[in-house]
């Protein structure tokens, strides 16, 4: 295992969902088993399918300064760096650090394209209107640079666009900016808001289940579209000796097919292994995963052969995307703070809507949420076009 003071530590961290807004809200539905999807009310154009909705968006007003980077997008993002003290954490580190030496990496995969469809749709002798004609929305980088904006933080500013993994493989990036003392802190997570692009863009690839979704369920029919963000604040050890570290990293990229996942799992296997190996841990060391998920037949499939193939029975695993629903580029931050939940909490969260689970993974498989102690735990995010990555967690004293 690493040295304790080389592991990152999560100094702070937010979540909203469809489950709810802050860790609190997050904490009480998985306790309880509760999912937060509801029939689709989203589209114009009906589309028979279940969503994971955070509710409320349409009233959230961005502050004067601001409301140049107004989108569906930035309301959620808003939504969650105000939630848990968050903001005032970030405020804190600002002023140990100074703003040019805290870093923000965040990930997304439709970033504010919501709002370019929707000036699309108003197009007037080929010309976008004149209240969605800025620039600050209609480009990959949007969230990254209305974060900075908003947290007043003037260092390093990236984007990671590679589908479901995005918000996972921040973590990795914003490691090496630590490691390599380019930042003394970086602020990381994600945001992805519910659009046209993704619900049609989906159904058309048969992978949308006309109801709410079954991760791992043997009857499952596909996956169910939700929006969310997250976002922690990650800083070396010395700054926290009680928080959650992160222990190690693992990314891959198997290039197998641009939206199934190689049949054997190869690049997923790749990522956990390499997850492990930097940590300093084997299989068995594993108390949780937060499994990827998504409830689509293939993907199920695989993964819970991998995990069945690679980890002891005694492994206690999960999907928490029947809960809020696949969050695309905020998945890997939404299930990476759920899982350092599970952590401080020593609450195993179910797979709601599974009843009947694939036999590969029955044994290992938290079909409602259990209580007992974890001290490392990991977070699988698997992309398409094979982009996979892994997170190893862990509690302070087990670092």
């Amino acid at each position: 295992m690493p040295r304790a003071d080389h592991a990152p530590a999560i100094t702070a961290c937010t979540v909203t969902s469809a489950l709810g807004v802050g860790c609190a809200a997050h904490r009480e539905a998985l306790a309880a088993g509760r999912g937060g999807l509801r029939p689709n009310d989203f589209t114009r154009t009906p589309l028979a399918c279940w969503i994971g909705r955070v509710a409320g968006l349409e009233d959230v007003s961005l502050p004067p300064p601001l409301a140049r980077f107004d989108s569906r997008t930035h309301r959620l993002a808003w939504r969650a760096l105000h939630a848990d003290g968050f903001d005032a954490a970030v405020a804190a580190a600002r002023a140990r650090h100074g703003p040019a030496r805290i870093a923000c990496v965040l990930g997304t995969s439709t970033s504010s394209i919501g709002a370019t469809e929707e000036a699309y749709t108003r197009l007037r002798q080929g010309r976008m209107p004149d209240d969605l004609r800025r620039r600050e929305i209609h480009h990959p980088h949007a969230l990254a640079a209305f974060v900075s904006a908003a947290l007043q933080l003037d260092g390093p500013a990236l984007t990671v666009s590679t589908a479901c993994s995005s918000s996972a493989k921040v973590f990795a990036a914003g490691a090496r900016l630590l490691r390599h003392g380019l930042a003394d802190a970086v602020l990381v997570g994600g945001a992805d808001s519910l659009c046209g692009s993704t619900l049609f863009g989906f159904n058309a690839l048969e992978l949308i289940a006309p109801e709410p979704c079954r991760p791992f369920d043997r009857a499952r029919r596909g996956l169910s579209i939700g929006e969310g963000a997250g976002f922690a604040l990650l800083e070396r050890a010395a700054a926290a000796s009680h928080a959650p570290r992160l222990l190690g990293c693992g990314e891959s990229s198997d290039a197998h097919h641009l939206s199934a996942p190689h049949p054997q799992g190869l690049g997923a296997r790749l990522a956990i292994t390499a997850a492990l190996t930097a940590a300093g841990l084997t299989p068995r060391d594993v108390d949780y995963l937060n499994l990827h998920g998504t409830a689509s037949p293939q993907n199920d499939a695989v993964e819970a052969t991998l995990v069945g193939a690679l980890f002891p029975r005694a492994l206690r695993a999960s999907s928490s995307k029947g809960a809020t629903g696949h969050t695309l580029g905020a998945a890997g931050i939404i299930e990476a703070v759920i899982t350092l939940l599970a952590l401080e909490h020593g609450l195993v969260p179910g797979t709601h809507g599974c009843r009947d689970p694939e036999p590969a993974i029955a044994a290992q498989l938290a079909l409602a949420p259990e209580s007992r102690p974890l001290r490392v735990a990991l977070s699988a995010s698997f992309g398409f076009g094979g982009s996979n990555a892994c997170l190893a967690f862990a509690r302070a004293e087990a670092a």
